[in-house]
């Protein structure tokens, strides 16, 4: 390789090193018009995404022009979503040649937005962050705000009532009585509540668990007075009678899960009793199944299910602690029964139930504390004060308590650090300790120590943010007067700075964009016609692209725009103009016509561009830029009013509106065509079945006909194994149908669409003909077909190498065979899907012919290894019997 001088001599004079670049089969250099004195030299430049104000990541590029396969090394050096379309100087100024630009100037490229400022990015970028943040800081105000008031829950069974259901806590379906009424006799109450439970869950209980309840009704034992109990409780056993009341007073039955309301509440009442007995939770709408966790590995977080009673299970027994209002497992007392506050809450499924680790604080576990209600049969959650469920509820909220108590310490769980220094204890809430965590060595805090978070104090430092990213704080009031004014308070602060900052970036976008008008557009796929439209509003091209893959459903990402006469679009400038012409068009036809109804016969002069007459008269200068101020406002206004139909594909040529749809209409018949013909052939096939048994059956015997043939005097005709006259006529019919549905089977595989073979045939560059390539089926000498694998080839010998790299052969193919054993020896016999067998020259084999060679060849080797190699050393020699004859033959 040497420099040139456009005159064509060598450049003796060059001085190296040479720059340049290398492009793999490029076309051949177009001959300059007029000699250039001056060869023309290669650029280097630094390119950078658009908007990137980080000038160390930019890349080095050389580029000769702002070629295609150039943009292309754009996209993949900076790994941009999509193509690379423009590029920009440092002012924003859109560049088309290279020739204007100094050596290692910066370039911005764009995959066809317009410029962005790095500055204004930047600021953009930042206002959106702290947007985003002051969001997060505002939906865990607004969990609290939604779980700080627990209203009154009650233990349920998700599902039906049978092994296995998920249990829940939800509202209570409705007022189940008062203590008072329980005044009837043990063995009463147990019939009474037995028969009403059996009655209540007939249709949800099988036979076998009703069986069981009437068997509990009638089995009454008999007690003596002394055995009796008397229904007296003690003043500590539960809360007053006012609060259970209130737990259950004001619910309004839930009908929208039945069209009976009397069904529908006895249904979920049975779903809500449960009762304590002998250190298990029992549900009392089927005794036989109790609460329980799955073990035997058992863990913090797991599930509470129902399962059969046992009576040695300990994953089955609890214990109830009345003085901590918990339920610990008697397998793990460390696992306590609690409601998962982490998992989002459904108004219909309620709360998950699970098992926790015991928290032993006053505040801050208000959801492992239960009330268990002996007299009414149900569980009450959250069975603590007002205090305690707000603490909970800002843990799980990740918000922090010290917005909820301003000025009291109290016990709750949390975190604590010293100081550099090691003389003062900094103590944080368990919302603020797990937000940092990572950044010091935080310890966990006992149970009993009473603190308030230094986060919420107004003279913290202000590396203490708390668990807020924006928000201080100290300013968050969130007690129970104030925490609804606080949430409305800063979403509407968030409101109003996204209102804003969307006003900004409208003012920052210049002249051009508020010129930039939205255009309405109906788009449709490639070849469909007019339905299944889907209507786009875009103000740019990219953005028009993006929303046809999105909603049409495009596999790929759209790339191509055309018009219905197939004119291809590449902005929405050009859009609008090909829309004006159009009306401009149908209006000039109407014209015409009308002038043909007045003239009559007279001879008309058609025009042959109509189209580029109406573009000259619109835009008589040529017109390179993208903005609309040289178009009509009038005009403007009457295109934008109506949307444009539009054609998008994936990178496929233009198909008319209706080539689908008969493309499919003729597949359509096609597939008709041949299930009428399979019919018909299988018809056929059974009528030739029922003659050649009728055949069979008759056992009709032959006719002996005497002929004057010395040969063969006697004849057979007929008898029940020659064929009938019928047959052979119906054979033959079959044999016409099987070769006639072939044909078809083969000109169904040849089909393509009709405007793909017309784009093919207009375009005769090599690029587009097809190959004379033919795929088969191919497998080795001797293995089985369903063992193969499939090879392609335009000629025998490439065929041959396309098997022998995919079949993986030891040595290169040489022969091929059919599955019968026939040698194909030219092109023409091979057709397309046909099954091959390959050989590495050795002559056809089946499997059954090679697995006796292996047999033989492993005998052999048998042989010489049990015995000695000479054992396969054997000479044959003629008997004595056989030399004594062959003595006195001669």
């Amino acid at each position: 390789m040497w420099p040139v001088l456009p005159s064509g001599q060598l450049n003796e004079e060059f001085d190296w090193p040479i720059q340049g670049l290398l492009i793999p089969s490029s076309p051949p250099m177009k001959k300059p018009i007029c000699k250039t004195t001056e060869p023309y030299t290669p650029v280097r430049l630094r390119v950078l995404r658009n908007g990137d104000k980080n000038k160390n990541r930019s890349f080095t590029i050389l580029g000769p022009d702002i070629s295609p396969g150039q943009k292309m090394q754009c996209t993949e050096i900076l790994n941009l979503p999509s193509a690379a379309r423009r590029l920009f100087n440092e002012k924003g100024k859109e560049i088309f040649a290279l020739k204007d630009l100094q050596r290692d100037e910066l370039v911005y490229v764009s995959c066809g937005e317009h410029w962005i400022n790095p500055d204004l990015f930047i600021a953009k970028q930042k206002k959106q962050i702290f947007l985003r943040n002051l969001a997060s800081d505002i939906s865990k105000i607004q969990m609290f705000c939604s779980t700080h008031k627990i209203e009154a829950l009650v233990l349920e069974v998700q599902s039906d009532i049978v092994s296995g259901s998920k249990l829940v806590v939800h509202k209570p379906i409705a007022v189940f009585g008062d203590e008072e009424q329980v005044t009837e006799p043990e063995e009463m109450q147990v019939q009474k509540d037995a028969l009403t439970t059996e009655n209540a869950s007939s249709e949800i209980l099988d036979s076998h668990a009703r069986a069981h309840l009437r068997m509990k009704a009638c089995d009454t034992l008999l007690r003596y007075a002394w055995q009796k109990t008397l229904h007296e409780f003690d003043e500590d056993d539960s809360l007053p009678k006012k609060m259970e009341k209130g737990l259950f007073e004001n619910v309004e039955p839930q009908k929208k899960y039945s069209c009976s309301p009397k069904h529908s509440k006895l249904h979920k009442l049975c779903h809500q009793q449960f009762e304590y007995r002998d250190g298990q939770i029992i549900s009392h709408a089927a005794p036989h199944l109790v609460l329980g966790v799955h073990g035997p590995n058992l863990r913090s977080g797991m599930d509470v299910v129902l399962m059969e009673k046992k009576s040695d299970s300990s994953h089955q027994r609890w214990i109830h602690k009345e003085d901590s209002r918990t339920f610990h497992l008697v397998n793990n007392p460390d696992l306590v029964l609690a409601v998962s506050m982490t998992k989002t809450r459904n108004e219909v499924c309620g709360y998950p139930v699970i098992v926790q680790k015991y928290k032993p604080y006053n505040n801050g576990a208000a959801n492992q504390k239960w009330h268990y209600m002996k007299n009414i049969k149900a569980l009450g959650a959250f069975h603590s004060t007002a205090l305690d469920k707000e603490i909970t509820s800002a843990n799980y909220a990740g918000v922090c308590t010290s917005s909820i108590i301003k000025e009291e310490n109290i016990d709750q769980p949390g975190y604590c650090y010293l100081s550099p220094d090691g003389k003062r204890k900094t103590m944080l809430c368990l919302a603020c300790g797990q937000s940092m965590r990572t950044e010091k060595g935080l310890k966990q805090l006992l149970p009993g120590v009473t603190f308030l978070c230094v986060s919420g104090s107004k003279t913290q430092k202000p590396s203490l943010q708390g668990p807020f990213k924006v928000i201080n704080v100290a300013e968050v009031d969130l007690s129970c007067d104030e925490a609804e004014k606080t949430l409305s308070y800063y979403q509407a602060r968030l409101l109003s700075l996204r209102m804003k900052t969307c006003t900004q970036a409208a003012s920052h976008s210049g002249i051009a964009a508020m010129r930039q008008k939205a255009v309405k557009i109906i788009a449709y796929k490639n070849g469909d016609e007019y339905h299944s439209g889907k209507l786009i509003v875009a103000g740019t091209f990219p953005m028009l692209l993006t929303e046809c893959t999105e909603q049409l459903g495009l596999s790929r990402a759209a790339s191509k725009v055309y018009t219905k006469d197939g004119t291809q679009i590449f902005t929405l400038r050009d859009l609008v103009l090909w829309a004006l012409e159009e009306s401009f068009l149908q209006r000039d036809s109407e014209k015409q016509k009308q002038d043909v109804t007045s003239v009559g016969k007279e001879q008309i002069v058609v025009e042959k561009n109509p189209r580029m007459k109406v573009k000259n008269r619109l835009f008589p200068k040529s017109v390179t830029s993208d903005s609309w101020d040289d178009i009509d406002e009038s005009l403007l206004t009457l295109i934008l009013r109506n949307p444009i139909a539009i054609w998008v594909s994936c990178g496929e040529p233009f198909l008319l509106p209706n080539a689908l749809q008969k493309a499919k209409k003729l597949e359509k018949q096609n597939w008709l065509k041949k299930d009428r013909i399979l019919a018909d052939l299988n018809t056929m096939r059974h009528k030739m079945r029922q003659l050649k048994g009728r055949r069979v059956v008759a056992c009709q015997p032959a006719t002996m006909v005497p002929t004057k043939s010395p040969v063969q005097p006697v004849v057979v005709e007929g008898g029940w194994t020659k064929k009938t006259q019928e047959e052979i006529k119906l054979m033959e019919l079959i044999r016409n149908t099987e070769a006639h549905l072939s044909e078809v089977q083969e000109m169904e595989s040849k089909r393509n669409f009709p405007i793909a073979t017309k784009h093919i045939a207009v375009k005769p560059s090599g690029l587009y003909k097809q190959p004379n390539t033919k795929r088969v089926w191919i497998y080795l000498n001797g293995g089985r077909p369903e063992d193969g694998t499939y090879a392609w080839g335009k000629t025998i010998s490439e065929l041959l190498e396309d098997c022998s790299s995919r079949l993986k052969m030891n040595h290169p193919a040489r022969a091929l065979y059919t599955p019968s054993g026939e040698p194909i020896q030219s092109w023409n016999d091979i057709e397309r899907d046909m099954v091959i067998c390959v050989s590495m020259g050795r002559g056809f084999r089946t499997p059954k012919e090679l697995k006796q060679l292996m047999e033989i060849r492993a005998n052999y080797a048998r042989i010489r290894r049990q015995q000695c190699p000479q054992a396969t050393d054997i000479v044959v020699s003629p008997s004595t019997k056989l030399l004594s004859l062959a003595h006195l033959h001669n």
